[in-house]
């Protein structure tokens, strides 16, 4: 017994050690030998709890609560109990076990303020009348619930008077700028906080620049989004995928960038939507986003389905999405596009009037849907007119209407029918080329080059002198035919025959010239041992210039290198009610089971030639919340170094 005793000592320190590390999967191993020496005992359950909660196991943490509830007592508990059913996102639970307590403390106060119509008051109260270390977390969580409420209620928030002396705050703040609507002052401030969480992590040594990128990853998906919603769909796709390349743990941010990258993609390249949807797919996302996030990655897999003709697969889905929201149109517009792709518009007709019916409040948007497929319907009659069909007011009123649509094919097919009406009928005719020119210069707008080949290969042959022609042919041959764009390189013109005897000092000297050359000034020499050096503002004569200064961090004789027992993970904020450990399993943004934090709202654009939206809800990433006050070691905030731990073990 003895030696027993002496071994459960041991082990006790290996707990502790274990818990200031942060390393919680070997703290959960001495602890299950402690349980094996002193079976039920209500120290180590409550440290394997803990554990567990650091590590996101919250239903195996609520399965021992369960098993050992007489043993541990409600009240011990609460907390944890509490927290576990929130974050599996049982919510009505986790509101019951709270409401339960004689007694609420700060953090159960601060769990039960999760809902954002009482937790702005929850937050304001305690920050008013609690002095703890806790002060800066708690203004971050309050700042989240006003982007919150900005979003998601579209409440115009109070200035509440918090300094953006952190990123989490200044990210926040874009988030409810974002909110409002005002895209440009959003940016600023998504810029702001990067600067401010390179500058605050870049202090601790330890901290590597993978570890920055990794924390800067939610910043940067915010900035692709903003850009997203301002219509520069192509920069923010390359930053979306910058993202994606750093392969974060956070599966809701993962989750929602690759949602994002699809609504892009919309229709086409759907080899990369099919690969980015599979990310949406990750465990616990459903604990990590909110209800409308996922209901919108739900949406996009629908439509997505239809753009890959699986017409079987895009029913199931809408199908699905209709009975779980039967009030929201997005279902059932889904399955309209999908009947409007097999011509059934009659049946698409009947079941939009038949939803508008049951749902009044939604009639008007159907409403508009519906006079577009008339618009669809009315194309369709107009080609049908034998008469007017290949008459030029027909071609442009139906290709005009087709554009509008969106519907970039039916339009080509336009074009193709009456440039083969007229090649049998009127070959080489002025209305006959004017078509093909047409054609070839809408195929060329929307990025049909290889289809616009034949055509201006029958342009160029009916005047080899059209320059224009030719170049544009030569850009599409190279896109499928090197060799042939090569061979017609040769029929350009020369630089000689198209160079002008031009005076190009006169013109450059001229009234009208936007450009003047001058003479490069002489470089300024004191003497030849002098010269001129700019010095830093807070440059210090007296002291000693770092000799290794041009040197990488790495390389310098002083670097002590990164400490034991810390993790990349470490890196990172933990989420409101979070118990103690590492930062990352802190977070509710990333941890693979956290319910709703703090999202956006998406943007519908439409596609006219589905009649539905062709990229649905852009889903944007959460706001950010620190750790706040939980059991066992407490968690400061990464900008800061740090601490040992508290006591509760």
């Amino acid at each position: 017994m003895a030696s027993g005793g002496g071994t459960v000592a041991s082990l006790w320190t290996e707990v502790n050690r274990c818990g200031q590390n942060g390393d919680f999967t070997r703290a959960i191993k001495a602890v299950n030998k402690i349980l094996h020496e002193v079976k039920e005992d209500v120290t180590a359950l409550h440290c394997k709890i803990v554990c567990l909660l650091q590590n996101g196991s919250f239903k195996e943490a609520l399965n021992v609560m369960n098993t050992y509830s007489k043993i541990l007592g409600s009240e011990l508990i609460v907390f944890e109990k509490a927290y576990c059913e929130y974050r599996l996102n049982r919510v009505e639970s986790a509101l019951k076990t709270i409401e339960g307590v004689s007694e609420q403390t700060d953090k159960l106060k601060e769990l039960y303020g999760q809902r954002y119509d009482e937790c702005k008051a929850v937050y304001t109260d305690l920050i008013r009348n609690s002095q703890d270390e806790y002060e800066e977390e708690r203004k971050t969580n309050l700042s989240a619930v006003v982007a919150a409420m900005s979003t998601w209620e579209k409440a115009s928030p109070d200035d509440l008077g918090l300094s953006e002396t952190t990123y989490e705050l200044s990210y926040n703040a874009a988030c409810t700028l974002i909110g409002q609507g005002q895209l440009t002052e959003a940016m600023n401030k998504l810029q702001e906080a990067e600067e401010l969480c390179r500058v605050s992590l870049s202090e601790d040594l330890d901290i590597t620049e993978e570890d920055i990128e990794s924390e800067l990853a939610v910043i940067h998906s915010q900035m692709a989004y903003v850009m997203q919603l301002q219509g520069r769909t192509e920069v923010a796709l390359q930053l979306y995928n910058q993202v994606i390349k750093l392969k974060p743990s956070d599966v809701g941010l993962l989750a929602v960038t690759a949602n994002n990258i699809i609504t892009i993609n919309k229709d086409q390249n759907v080899f990369d939507s099919k690969k980015k949807v599979k990310l949406t797919n990750g465990d616990g996302v459903e604990y990590k986003l909110a209800k409308k996030q996922l209901q919108a990655i739900e949406f996009n897999k629908a439509l997505l389905a239809m753009y890959t003709n699986q017409a079987d697969q895009c029913r199931k889905l809408s199908s699905g999405l209709q009975s779980q929201n039967p009030g929201h149109p997005r279902p059932v517009l889904i399955q309209v596009a999908q009947l409007c792709r097999e011509k059934q518009h009659s049946k698409a007709m009947e079941l939009l009037q038949c939803f508008a019916d049951q749902h009044p409040e939604s009639a008007s948007g159907i409403k508009l849907t519906m006079a577009q497929l008339y618009l669809t319907q009315a194309c369709d009659i107009l080609r049908s007119i034998e008469d007017f069909k290949h008459k030029q007011g027909m071609i442009s009123a139906l290709v005009t209407m087709y554009n509008h649509e969106e519907d970039i094919d039916s339009a080509i097919d336009v074009f193709s029918q009456a440039i083969q009406h007229y090649q049998s009928e009127q070959p080489g005719s002025s209305i006959h080329l004017a078509l093909i020119r047409e054609a070839a210069d809408f195929k060329l707008k929307y990025g049909r080059k290889k289809e616009a080949i034949s055509d201006l290969e029958q342009l160029w042959k009916q005047n080899t002198n059209d320059i224009h022609t030719l170049a544009q042919l030569i850009s599409a041959y190279s896109l499928v035919d090197q060799d042939k764009a090569k061979s017609l390189s040769k029929h350009l013109p020369s630089l000689e025959s198209m160079s002008f005897n031009v005076d190009v000092d006169e013109l450059e000297n001229s009234h009208g010239a936007n450009y003047v050359r001058k003479k490069a000034a002489k470089p300024l020499h004191i003497n030849s041992k002098c010269y001129i050096r700019k010095l830093p503002k807070n440059y210090d004569q007296t002291a000693n210039p770092d000799q290794e200064r041009w040197l990488p961090m790495r390389e310098r004789t002083y670097y002590r290198g990164r400490k034991k027992g810390k993790k990349k993970e470490q890196v990172g904020k933990g989420t409101q009610g979070a118990t103690s450990g590492a930062a990352s399993d802190l977070d509710a943004s990333k941890t693979a089971n956290s319910p709703p934090t703090s999202p956006r709202p998406g943007s519908a654009q439409a596609s006219a030639s589905t009649s539905v939206p062709a990229a649905s809800n852009v889903v944007p990433p959460r706001q950010q919340k620190p750790a706040t006050a939980g059991p066992g070691a407490r968690k400061k905030a990464p900008q800061k170094k740090k601490k040992g731990g508290k006591g509760g073990w």
